[in-house]
């Protein structure tokens, strides 16, 4: 299924500020609404791109560390890498295998499948000094709710995006991927089309859902208090998950 209807001849981003700080509980869909509203956006036939802290607060996906108990083995690794114990543990909770260890580094494949820094979970632009905000558990079913939230009754069709900085392997620096979306394809598969001279192509399948999460993660710098981002000049089409970004293990020549 191709994820963008046509060839976009130029794509218009609108950083989505003003919003409050996020607390559990919270109508995200709301206050999104409401930062469109005041940015002169309407949210119709274009894609919505919103950072996963904001996410992972309103659907209170966040751990006191005082209330955090470590176990032997995130006392362990804390002790050999300088960390918090607590942190840690919360790490170990929210992983499924630790992938790699390196000087301060832990890498690790979470319940979901994404393989990242920490299992996604971070004290960064957290509610407080002595708390960590964890991925939301579901990214997709985040998006799925939004966009049914969002959506302009008789508009034109919404993407929504749900997006996270993670580190690449053999590249240095963080770039926005997408954790979760709906309304739009995750994959905008061109094979069995040709190229310019003809060819068949019989391997190219772009991830556009992470390519719009990239372009908005350059209004979403975490100083900025951007938690979303308005993307028009793409029509999106289809459906899916964002887990469908993630390579098989059958198929991984790095595992």
């Amino acid at each position: 299924m191709r994820a963008i209807a046509g060839t976009p001849d130029e794509l218009r981003l609108r950083a989505l500020r003003g919003l409050p700080a996020i607390v559990p509980g919270d109508d995200l869909a709301a206050l999104l609404a409401h930062a469109a509203n005041d940015a002169g956006v309407r949210l119709s036939g274009g894609v919505l791109v919103v950072c996963q802290k904001v996410v992972s607060k309103a659907e209170g996906r966040i751990v006191t560390l005082s209330n955090v108990t470590p176990s032997d083995p995130a006392r362990r690794i804390a002790t050999e890498d300088g960390k918090d114990p607590r942190h840690i543990e919360v790490i170990l909770r929210e992983t499924a295998r630790i992938v790699r260890r390196g000087p301060g580094v832990l890498i690790c494949e979470t319940k979901h499948g994404f393989v990242c820094a920490n299992a996604g979970v971070d004290l960064s632009n957290a509610p407080g000094e002595d708390v960590a905000v964890l991925l939301p558990d579901d990214p997709d079913a985040s998006a799925r709710r939004l966009r049914a939230a969002l959506a302009v009754p008789g508009g034109e069709p919404l993407a929504v995006i749900v997006s996270d900085t993670f580190g690449r392997p053999f590249r240095e620096g963080l770039v926005d991927v997408a954790l979760g979306c709906a309304g739009i394809a995750p994959i905008d598969d061109l094979r069995g089309e040709k190229d310019l001279v003809g060819r068949t192509l019989s391997v190219t399948a772009m991830a556009s859902a992470d390519q719009l999460a990239a372009a908005a993660g350059l209004l979403m710098v975490k100083d900025s208090g951007t938690p979303a981002v308005w993307i028009e000049g793409v029509a999106p089409r289809g459906d899916g998950d964002a887990r469908a970004l993630l390579r098989r293990r059958e198929s991984d020549l790095f595992r």
